[in-house]
């Protein structure tokens, strides 16, 4: 029987290789600790339009988890306190889906922070979001959009049938609005993950062959591509344990480790916010429920961002996926 999956934070399959922390030491890299505060990732809840294969959230149409206003409200009078946050980062599920997505942009533009919606694209098609690309142009939202590849199988493989017309189609009406265009103040990212258990190729060769084959089947435009490599926890952990390649996985991340990465690591410049309040050094930690390095728990137990200023950053096994080969973070490739 295979071992839930809650339990691979614990990754008892590799006792006999060095933790994170030791393989930073080993590599002559200081232990972590966190730097000024300038990226405020919120994640407002798991409900979403689609169950992708590879999602580290578990997220999904069945899911219950939703930010609820007094949260949102907590976090704007936090964001409020602290001038150096320069990025309010919501993610989720699909964020579009939470009822106080509008007004969290709507108030974090207020104070003038750049707004980023992470999005799966086909929510822009879901009943009700109709006026939604409009929303995110008029209050200059940068959008950074899932898709996996720039043809339909290995999108399909990720995220299901009819996933990959669905997603043109929302870029076309996103180019339409001014999304993605040379020159135009309206952001549009694409992120690219691997469909199996390997290393994302170079950013760079592979952002000009996304825009040359979306360009030419489609007409489509866009800024820049993220390669992410996705993590070893919750749905893509299952996948590789029951394909019988989880240790051959955390093997090529292990090996791969690339200490020149971690200055640019996004921990140390990030705090997650939880659907319900909870602090989290970043995305992946808060779905294994690993705590705060700082100490805090949540968004009630702090006064100011501040107070996280110079502490350190819990880590796990999980985090050789950030190190590997190029890096890896909510803003693509770090080398």
């Amino acid at each position: 029987m295979s071992r839930p999956v809650a339990a691979l934070r614990s990754l008892p399959l590799f006792a006999d290789r060095p933790s994170f922390e030791q393989a930073l030491q080993d590599h002559g890299a200081a232990p972590l600790l966190r730097e000024r505060l300038r990226t405020l990732q919120v994640n407002v809840g798991k409900l979403c339009n689609m169950a992708c294969h590879h999602c580290h959230v578990d997220a999904g149409p069945k899911r219950t988890e939703v930010m609820p206003r007094e949260v949102a409200e907590r976090i704007i009078e936090l964001l409020a306190r602290h001038p150096d946050v320069e990025v309010v980062d919501l993610t989720g599920g699909a964020p579009e889906l939470n009822p106080h997505f509008r007004w969290l942009v709507g108030e974090s533009r207020r104070l003038g922070r750049r707004v980023i919606d992470r999005c799966n694209l086909t929510v822009l098609l879901e009943p009700g979001m109709s006026d939604l690309p409009a929303f995110l142009a008029e209050h200059q939202v940068e959008v950074v959009a899932s898709l996996p590849c720039y043809g339909p199988e290995n999108v399909e493989k990720q995220r299901g049938r009819g996933a990959f017309e669905k997603s043109i189609e929302a870029l076309t009406m996103l180019n339409r609005l001014g999304y993605g265009l040379a020159g135009s103040a309206l952001k549009l990212s694409l992120v690219y993950n691997p469909v199996g258990a390997s290393l994302p190729p170079a950013q760079r060769g592979l952002e000009l062959r996304y825009k040359e084959e979306l360009s030419r089947l489609f007409g489509i435009e866009f800024h820049e591509l993220l390669t992410i490599t996705n993590m070893p926890i919750k749905r893509f952990a299952h996948a590789l344990e029951r394909d019988g390649r989880l240790d051959e996985y955390m093997s090529l991340l292990v090996n791969h480790i690339n200490v020149a990465t971690v200055p640019g690591l996004m921990c140390r410049s990030l705090v997650s916010v939880g659907w319900d309040g909870r602090l989290y050094d970043c995305d992946f930690n808060q779905m294994l429920e690993l705590p705060l390095g700082a100490g805090a728990r949540s968004i009630w137990e702090i006064n100011s961002f501040d107070d996280l200023d110079g502490a350190p950053i819990a880590t796990d096994s999980h985090c050789f996926g950030c190190t590997a080969g190029a890096g890896s973070s909510c803003s693509g490739a770090l080398r």
